[in-house]
């Protein structure tokens, strides 16, 4: 039974705040957050990722980048990354968590998502419905 999930990316401005706020909607009875392998602290989202997700109906409203520790991950039952890269960096800051953690897309065909930072909204955009696939793909999985 998973009742949490972190969710990962890089500097947790863009892609972790859109998917967090997704799976929130989708699992309306799980703790879910998002944090960064190497966060922005306490930064607000990125405005093209507030522009994108607002477009769909999301907010982005009072979100503070988070660092992931080796302590945050283990509040968590699972732990969704971005890419593969993020598995190696979740690995490295808290080896203990290595066997509950996936891609966001790995019923995608183990699908990567792109950081889209520093992007075009076109690239957020393409970015952001990867998210909902990958988030929708892990419903039928998942005790909701």
């Amino acid at each position: 039974m998973f009742d949490s999930i972190l969710v990962i990316c890089t500097g947790n401005i863009c892609r972790s705040p859109i998917a967090e706020r997704i799976l929130r909607g989708l699992f309306i009875n799980k703790k879910i957050d998002s944090a960064g392998v190497a966060a922005l602290v306490d930064h607000p989202a990125d405005e093209s990722a507030i522009r994108v997700a607002e477009k769909h109906d999301i907010k982005l409203d009072g979100h503070k980048g988070k660092q992931f520790t080796s302590k945050l991950g283990r509040e968590y039952d699972l732990i969704l990354v971005m890419e593969h890269y993020h598995l190696e960096q979740v690995t490295n800051i808290a080896p203990e968590v290595r066997g509950k953690t996936m891609l966001l897309g790995h019923w995608l065909n183990q699908k990567e998502i792109p950081d889209p930072y520093k992007k075009s909204d076109e690239a957020f955009e393409s970015v952001y419905e990867l998210i909902v696939q990958s988030s929708n793909s892990w419903v039928d999985r998942l005790d909701r």
